[in-house]
């Protein structure tokens, strides 16, 4: 599923200077430690509610809105919470919505409505805004709302000056690890490829799955394909997309991407025979299970870990790359977008004004889904056993943005078939050299513009 580097310190939802204040003033993130950041500036929040009124007065009678909503995994049920409290503040206003997949279904849908016509709201991925903002599809975010968010969830969905999408929560990537399992056999958290290479031949030599995999969900692939590729690539080579469309590389001359690309075929050698027939849900339950020590995954697998059990213990740690450098990943997820030819613009902004500011549905949402909130002054309440991995690498600045990556190299289009021909090789139904040029292949997909 389901998209510039970050030089800050993240809290417990994230700490201070990360996310800071989304509108035109700085204000203070979440304090380590979970306690709440100071509450925004009055003047800031009479503007919103002032919006929120003024909305309001002016949509007349019942309306429906239509949304077209792109979940990942976690996300599945949020639309009634949703409805619930839009009920309570706007009753007039109802959302007739249509879920898909993120990963499969959703940017077929918006080809389709960009033909014939779009919802008046669209939930989707932070990295979707500069697809569909590049193609004239949105419209600009009141700063009203905008304002009640952090500055790095207005950071990389602003074009020219305007802001096309209203980013609600985060979630972090890397390897999640078994802590337990780690400590009993005295592995050390692994920065270099020799490091992770002395742990995968340890769990061999005892009998342990060194990784849960789940590559029958080719998302999966290209989500983790994205996370080598920051590390090994975009934290070398910030402007590498920009360099591949115009020529001055590519997947089949770059060592350092096909480097990316070969990390496929190590956690491949080290999983589970049936990685291509096991589902996320049964990839996960192993982990927990403690028939695999390691799983490259996101904060997605978080829900799964603690439904199966909600006292198991993990951590998580960068993927290491050929430098010993990697940097967590951080990714701005759901981020609400309207439609530009939207003829219920009030009545979306009511929409807006409850989704940024009913702090008691951000906290219901971040506990369900097991994300952190790009929201101020909101502090979820679900324990996250990892949380002092992540602080540790936002205190020492090794947290980066994967949207720096995502935004160069799209997701629909070119992320989501590249992880295709990566599964036909790994299953031997294609060369390496042909997944590669299949990538080159497929430049003039490779961005949104």
């Amino acid at each position: 599923m389901k998209k510039k580097v970050i030089s800050m310190i993240l809290g417990t939802a994230m700490i201070a200077g990360v996310l800071a204040g989304c509108g035109g003033t700085q204000e203070a993130a979440p304090a380590a430690g979970g306690e709440e950041a100071a509450p925004a500036e009055s003047g800031e929040e009479a503007s919103a509610a002032e919006a929120g009124e003024e909305a309001a007065a002016q949509t007349e009678g019942p309306v429906t809105l239509t949304v077209l909503a792109g979940q990942s995994t976690t996300d599945a049920g949020i639309e009634d919470m949703i409805d619930e409290a839009l009920a309570e503040q706007y009753p007039d206003i109802t959302l007739e919505w249509e879920c898909v997949g993120w990963d499969g279904e959703f940017h077929p849908k918006m080809q389709q409505y960009l033909q014939s016509g779009l919802p008046d709201i669209i939930i989707g991925k932070a990295q979707d805004v500069a697809t569909y903002q590049a193609q004239g599809a949105l419209a600009p975010i009141d700063t009203a709302y905008l304002d009640r968010g952090l500055d790095a969830a207005r950071e990389n969905v602003t074009f020219d000056g305007s802001t096309y999408g209203l980013v609600y929560n985060a979630q972090y990537q890397g390897v999640y690890y078994n802590r337990a399992m780690f400590e009993e056999n005295g592995w050390e958290v692994p920065k270099t490829q020799e490091e992770l290479q002395a742990i995968i031949d340890d769990c061999k030599a005892k009998g342990i799955i060194p990784f849960a995999s789940h590559m029958v969900d080719t998302w999966s692939i290209g989500n983790v394909t994205m996370q080598f590729m920051m590390n090994d690539v975009f934290n070398k080579t910030p402007d590498w997309g920009d360099k591949f469309r115009a020529g001055e590389v590519s997947f089949s001359e770059d060592k350092a991407a096909q480097t990316a690309y070969q990390y496929n075929k190590l956690i491949y050698d080290n999983t589970y025979p049936e990685t291509f027939s096991t589902e996320q849900t049964d990839c996960d339950a192993r982990m927990v299970l403690g028939e695999a020590a390691m799983k490259v995954s996101g904060d997605w697998s978080i829900q799964n870990f603690l439904d199966i059990d909600e006292n198991f213990d993990f951590g998580i740690f960068p993927f290491p790359n050929q430098t010993g450098d990697s940097k967590l990943i951080f990714e701005p997820n759901i981020a609400i977008m309207t439609s530009a030819t939207t003829e219920h613009q009030d009545a979306v902004n009511c929409v807006l004004d409850v989704l940024s500011g009913n702090k008691d549905l951000a906290v219901e949402i971040c506990n369900y889904t097991k994300t952190a909130t790009m929201l101020k002054d909101v502090s979820p309440t679900w324990v996250n056993p990892c949380q002092s991995d992540v602080d540790k690498y936002a205190a020492d600045g090794m947290v980066v943005d994967v949207t720096l990556g995502n935004n160069q190299l799209v997701w629909g289009g070119f992320q989501e078939e590249n992880a295709m021909d990566i599964a036909a090789w790994l299953q031997g139904d294609e060369s390496f050299e042909d997944a590669l040029a299949a990538s080159d292949g497929r430049v003039d997909a490779s961005s949104a513009n």
